[in-house]
């Protein structure tokens, strides 16, 4: 009877606790205020995964606009815009020309631009338009010719889009695609394939153009391309250019380090100088000026921050969703936002990781279970 008397005594306690607090919401808050998006984002909102995802899927890419959305590209779930409250999530059904997304613009006129691994389309903020970048006959077709994959979007200070493509690099003015091409034999550059992932345009104007095929890196001042060989970057004679910091110096990364040019010469960072991993995926630049290095890949890294002198590590055991980064986004109160595998995204307010990507299911190995 004393059990059986506890029980009913922890039950009829739980039960007013819990009539006083739904009184209490209904007490402060107006029915009519309880509207549907307030009730949704009364809870931690996630990146719902519908497209069938695996764990070799990324967050791939990210911006906020100027009206403070943030956007994120994946390689497997199309696009999702979170307006601070709640994720909405864009996919071929919406009219995107593919769910696996390489890179995301937006332009001078606040045109959304997004590159995809079927070619390039822009959101106006209503509807999707898909655009064909026509391939000049003389130019040789891509290893799979269903596909025109977009890599990287950049437009420079004069208003023109640069695409980098599996076909090439392409310019547009509004109207109609130029293939980007120089002599070659004049020790320049042409369109071929899948040989520029990333674009890059310095303060000077400069273009910078790298990719996993070239040796080096290349610097097109606007008549001529400058090849910069880089052998020394640890058996990895290409980089990818990721930005000029606030001194001026350039940055690029591969997979063997970061590499800060100063117009004379390259510095090397690895994982023995303080990196997480050796693996370089995308680097930026926050507001008081430290640099984020996103490592790992497709293996276990973590986020970098160089302060100008050391480097400081944070990884899974600081909170982090997943170690594999592939791209970092500080938004304007100064929350940095972090896309790594398996669809993952973290928020670090400089303290704590908050988790905003829904988790896959963890089963249990054959040994856990016997």
């Amino acid at each position: 009877m004393t059990r059986q008397l506890l029980n009913w005594t922890i039950f009829l306690v739980l039960t007013i606790g819990f009539a006083s607090c739904n009184g209490q919401v209904k007490k402060d808050v107006p029915k009519e205020n309880l509207n549907k998006s307030k009730i949704i984002t009364a809870e931690q909102p996630k990146l719902i995964k519908t497209q069938g995802s695996n764990e070799g899927d990324n967050v791939h890419c990210s911006l906020q606009d100027k009206a403070g959305n943030l956007w994120f590209g994946t390689t497997s779930e199309g696009v999702y815009k979170y307006d601070g409250e709640s994720f909405s999530q864009f996919t071929v059904a919406d009219g995107l020309n593919s769910n696996m997304i390489y890179c995301i613009l937006e332009d001078k006129e606040g045109t959304i631009w997004i590159g995809t691994e079927d070619g390039v389309c822009f959101y106006d903020g209503k509807t999707f338009t898909k655009i064909k970048i026509d391939v000049p006959n003389n130019l040789p077709p891509n290893k799979n010719a269903n596909t025109h994959s977009v890599f990287s979007i950049l437009q420079d200070k004069s208003g023109t889009l640069w695409f980098a493509t599996i076909d090439g690099v392409y310019s547009y003015d509004g109207k109609s695609f130029t293939p980007f091409i120089v002599n070659e034999g004049a020790g320049g550059y042409k369109s071929s394939n899948n040989n520029v992932e990333n674009i890059l345009e310095d303060k000077a104007g400069n273009l910078w153009f790298g990719g996993r095929v070239n040796e080096g890196v290349f610097r097109y001042d606007g008549k001529t391309l400058t090849n910069f060989k880089l052998e020394e970057l640890k058996g990895h004679n290409w980089a990818w250019p990721a930005l000029q910091d606030k001194n001026g110096d350039i940055w690029f990364s591969n997979w063997g380090g970061a590499y800060r040019y100063d117009g004379k010469s390259f510095t090397t960072f690895t994982k023995e100088d303080g990196l997480c991993n050796d693996v370089v995926t995308r680097i930026i630049e926050d507001k008081s000026g430290n640099l984020w290095f996103g490592c790992g890949g497709i293996e276990n890294g973590g986020i970098s921050r160089y302060d100008g002198t050391s480097f400081t590590c944070f990884t899974t055991k600081d909170g982090l969703i997943n170690n594999a980064i592939w791209t970092i986004l500080e938004d304007r109160t100064g929350n940095l936002w972090i896309g790594t595998r398996d669809i993952g995204l973290s928020r670090f307010d400089g303290k704590t990781f908050t988790d905003f990507s829904e988790k896959r299911l963890q089963f249990p190995s054959t040994s856990d279970r016997l």
